[in-house]
């Protein structure tokens, strides 16, 4: 059976016959656009999002082979299948060389060509997700969220909720709290499922490329662009696209995103057609847009249209009594199958002690690098190798273990200012290594040093 959300376009000069076959599929619960030529058939790909092509070959105006090559440059995804009559034979199995799917000869057998459809979409599908699981099997993190806190408990409890609805949302949490886990378990839970689930980094791409990685370009566009090409959004239609670090987007780009989420119509770097796409936004941010919004580095209006949900991931610190389940997933997970090793009591509650300015994340790389170091099969607490500065991340203030007086209180700038410069010496302002540490992208440790004024000292330079 085909999902009705599946948009097929017919395309054949004989008016009769594609009334038929509209009437046909809509029988099956398919609905389906009709046009008369290639010429008409063309402007509706630029238009929409279509799944399938069934196309005639000889038209008036613009052939069917014309068409074909069209698709293959506009959208390499869209399906096709040649109707043809008999004399036209040699030209549909061209067709297929040039990357049409199928071809059927008329008069066809509607049962015949309806089980071809289904095949087609079948396969587009399959490539589909090879393609999103392809990039699931090179991602490091583990796609499942453990806990068995109360707060956690609470979160997943609204995020379920939530995972029903068809709202925006926007996820809050520190760093390494694991936000597109939380965002990936919302959409595997909701009528979107089936559909992808796309990601996009708006921290490691800079203003120049997300325009472009989100809604596509035309062929000519710009030097590069020797072919047009889909974006995110029109890979994602009907499941979810989910923006990381959405705070980090420009105020020049953040217009853009307003429009989409408003109607769902976006267009092609370069194009002059208004496309639309039905999917589900899901934001994530470690700062606090509302702050940011006060302050004009965020707009208003897209926060307000983003977050008609927010749900607020809480740090690893305000879950104690999950951290020995995280640890002994993440031992289970690294150690050698044949030797498996395990946390002594007092490295455990070293670990329970720590604050995790780093989160899930730093745990994670806390328990790799304790495997790696200790000896045996027990790992004792002097190798988790704990730094002695403890932080809580959300408005980036900076505590020391030690309680301070009141002639000692700074203010947080100051205090941020003072441990960055310090870990930026610590590793040869090497920024890359600097913002792996902090648990910060390197455009967030750019701006930082920006914004605070931080040089290195002449000697750095002599490091170097």
């Amino acid at each position: 059976m085909i999902n009705q959300n599946f948009k097929i376009l017919v395309c054949d000069d004989d008016e009769s016959l594609c009334y038929l076959l509209k009437e046909q599929l809509f029988e099956k619960g398919i609905p389906v656009s009709t046009v008369l030529d290639g010429k008409q058939a063309i402007e509706l790909i630029k238009k929409k999002n279509y799944d399938l092509v069934l196309l005639d070959l000889k038209m008036k105006y613009v052939s069917g082979e014309e068409v074909l090559a069209f698709i293959k440059d506009y959208n390499p995804s869209l399906r096709v299948i040649v109707i043809t009559g008999q004399s036209e034979v040699g030209k549909a199995i061209e067709c297929m060389r040039m990357g049409a799917f199928d071809y059927k000869v008329k008069p066809y057998d509607f049962e015949d060509l309806y089980l071809t459809i289904q095949r087609a979409l079948e396969h587009k599908n399959l490539v589909l997700q090879n393609e999103l699981l392809t990039q699931k099997v090179k991602k490091s993190y583990s796609n499942k969220i453990i806990g068995e806190s109360q707060n956690l408990k609470k979160l997943m409890l609204l995020a379920e909720k939530s995972a029903a609805s068809d709202s925006n949302i926007l996820i809050e949490g520190e760093t390494g709290t694991g936000k597109e886990l939380l965002a990936e378990f919302i959409h595997q839970n909701s009528s979107r499922k089936n559909k992808p689930f796309v990601v996009i980094n708006c921290a490691s791409l800079p203003d120049s490329l997300i325009e472009s990685e989100l809604f596509g370009y035309e062929k000519g566009a710009f030097t590069d662009a020797k072919s047009a090409k889909q974006g995110l959004v029109e890979i994602a239609d009907g499941g979810t696209l989910f923006l990381d670090e959405i705070g980090e987007m420009s105020l020049s780009i953040q217009p853009k995103i307003l429009r989409f989420l408003e109607n769902g119509d976006y267009r092609r770097v370069g194009g002059i057609n208004n496309l639309s796409s039905n999917v589900r936004v899901i934001g994530a941010t470690n700062k606090n847009l509302i702050h940011d919004a006060e302050k004009k580095l965020f707009r208003k209006d897209l926060l307000f249209r983003l977050n008609v949900i927010t749900l607020t991931i809480p740090p690893l610190r305000e879950r104690v009594e999950d951290i020995e389940l995280l640890a002994d997933y993440f031992l289970k997970k690294k150690s050698p199958i044949r030797s498996p090793k395990e946390l002594s009591i007092g490295a455990l509650e070293k670990l329970k002690s720590y604050n995790f300015p780093g989160n899930v994340r730093e745990l994670d790389h806390i328990i790799e690098r304790a495997i790696i170091f200790s000896e045996g099969n027990i790992i004792e607490e002097e190798f988790l190798f704990l730094p002695s500065i403890r932080f809580y991340d959300e408005q980036k203030i900076f505590i020391p273990k030690s309680t301070i007086s009141e002639s000692e209180v700074q203010t947080l700038e100051e205090i941020e200012k003072k441990y960055i410069e310090k870990v930026l010496e610590l590793n040869n302002w090497e920024r890359t290594k600097t913002a792996l540490q902090l648990g910060i992208s390197q455009k967030t440790l750019y701006n930082k040093i920006k914004q605070l004024n931080l040089k290195p000292q002449e000697s750095e330079y002599s490091k170097n």
